[in-house]
């Protein structure tokens, strides 16, 4: 991997990193069975759409289930790169 420096450094530092709003959001999924994300933030305030998106097309989460009865719900879960970006290992396979 090429790493940036001038100009271009700057256009590529916000993809290393998870902004305040998408770290919250990832880090809801660190104690969830499978690293599953939530639908809604502790206040029961539905997390915004925008933040999952952009969690996914950083490759931090990704679609997980598809829910029939409320299909426009993007119900995810974090990849490696999710459980790397917030400083931690991803679980092996038959660990909780």
């Amino acid at each position: 991997m090429a790493i940036a420096t001038g100009e271009d450094a700057g256009l590529l530092a916000p993809a290393a990193r998870p902004s305040e709003a998408q770290r919250r959001y990832l880090q809801r999924g660190l104690g969830e069975p499978g690293g599953k994300l939530p639908l809604f933030d502790p206040d029961g305030q539905e997390i915004a759409r925008k933040t999952i998106q952009s969690c996914i097309a950083h490759g931090w989460a990704e679609p997980w289930i598809h829910n029939p009865i409320k299909p426009d719900w993007l119900v995810c879960k974090l990849t490696t790169a999710g459980y790397r970006a917030l400083g931690h290992e991803p679980p092996t396979r038959g660990s909780s």
